[in-house]
């Protein structure tokens, strides 16, 4: 099992491949080169907001949104507390985020196995693609030895510059980002008193399920065994794991070979659940 706190984790902006300041706290990353790997962090829209064209990944997006309004496109609005499932080959945006909004979002390897690429290789692509050409509104500009213009999305432009492989996409599962309002639905009992459960879905043949858990405040959450890895994400409350206790904005990680572990609430706690695909 790892623990991080936002408040004391690494952080970064987004690099000039995108338009506008995202200020970013990471606080899990998987395995890098494994179909696993993954980055949960939590961004905060800065001064004049932040924006990229209309465009999709080769891996998943997970969101919930913790302050403000999220544009994903203009057309589909994500309200506070709302989460969503941006599934791999499937465009979204163009967004403008505005200023304050703030969102946790992790970004994982989706079910074709094409993995994730770290924020610090994509990053380091984006400086020395800098030297190679220009980034406007989200998009890389260059001129190639023969004279010829050529425009790609910023995204993907980090991507080939950092792994010296085509970007390539696998059919998409779905036919659009997945929006689901967690207000709709209800809480459903676990079976341990004070702990219950909303399982907003579950997606693709690799198992990828998406819940919340809430503690009532002196109630103890068992984590159990896993076959798959499951990031949690505290977005409200007080925890206690091995005498220790975490407040809002803490990741936990737990991996198929982690021994089930108490958490208990010292006031009533509300975890966000997402299990990894298994592959």
């Amino acid at each position: 099992m790892r623990i991080s706190e936002a408040a004391t984790s690494d952080g970064g902006n987004v690099g000039s491949m995108r338009t506008g300041t995202l200020s970013q706290k990471f606080l899990l990353q998987g395995e890098e080169g494994s179909p696993n790997n993954y980055l949960l962090n939590v961004g905060l829209t800065g001064s004049g907001g932040w924006g990229t064209p209309r465009h999709r990944h080769n891996f998943d997006q997970i969101r919930y949104v913790l302050k403000g309004k999220y544009p994903a496109s203009p057309h589909k609005i994500m309200g506070e507390g709302s989460v969503a499932y941006f599934p791999e080959s499937v465009h979204y945006g163009p967004q403008d985020r505005p200023e304050g909004l703030e969102m946790m979002v992790i970004q994982f390897g989706g079910a074709s196995g094409s993995g994730f690429l770290s924020t610090p290789d994509r990053e380091a692509a984006n400086k020395r693609l800098e030297s190679k050409g220009t980034f406007k509104d989200g998009i890389f500009t260059w001129v190639d030895d023969k004279g010829k213009k050529h425009n790609m999305d910023g995204s993907a432009a980090c991507f080939e510059e950092a792994t010296g492989q085509k970007l390539v996409f696998h059919p998409a599962r779905y036919d659009d980002v997945v929006m689901m309002d967690a207000e709709a639905y209800d809480w459903a009992p676990t079976g341990t008193a004070g702990v219950s459960t909303k399982l907003l879905g579950v997606f693709t043949e690799r198992n990828i399920q998406i819940r919340f858990i809430k503690i009532d405040a002196g109630a103890t959450f068992n984590t159990g065994t896993r076959d798959q890895i499951e990031v949690l994400f505290l977005g409200t409350g007080s925890i206690t794991v091995d005498g220790k206790t975490y407040g809002d904005k803490t990741g936990i990680e737990l991996l198929p070979e982690d021994k089930p572990t108490d958490i208990t609430a010292q006031a009533e706690s509300i975890l966000f659940s997402v299990t990894l695909p298994k592959f």
